[in-house]
């Protein structure tokens, strides 16, 4: 039976935690399995690595430290913005994420820290960094 390598573009069902036991996500949440190609770099490189080796019908489990995950929190990322960059008509409260256009047109998810009158401070940070991140990985498919 063939196991997994780099290259190889993979299925596989999958919860993930945090170390108090809440699901952050998984592929049921999504319908689906997860597809993607080992190695290509589009996902965290602690999964990635995870299913290296793995054979099909194969379920294990992972923790993933922050440096092979999200990283850890940046404050460099914490940012002041003026208010009136949100819209006018939208009340803003800590905790609430935006979507925010970067220059080069992409768009980031953004979560409000604080909100005074003039600014408001944002988090740019993944909402999972310097987080540890538990994976269950169920190995659906292997296609070379």
């Amino acid at each position: 039976m063939d196991s997994v390598k780099e290259g190889d573009t993979v299925s596989v069902e999958y919860t993930g935690r945090l170390e108090d036991g809440t699901v952050f996500d998984s592929s049921d949440q999504h319908g689906e399995p997860l597809q993607f190609t080992v190695g290509e770099g589009k996902i965290i490189k602690g999964f990635d690595h995870a299913v290296i080796g793995m054979k099909i019908g194969e379920e294990k489990e992972v923790s993933i430290p922050p440096e092979e995950a999200y990283g850890h929190h940046n404050p460099d990322l914490v940012r002041h913005l003026p208010r009136h960059v949100f819209p006018e008509d939208q009340e803003i409260k800590p905790e609430m994420v935006f979507m925010m256009a970067l220059p080069d047109g992409r768009q980031v998810p953004v979560r409000i820290a604080e909100v005074a009158e003039e600014q408001v401070k944002v988090d740019l940070n993944s909402p999972l960094a310097g987080k540890t991140l538990l994976f269950t990985i169920k190995l659906v498919n292997i296609a070379s």
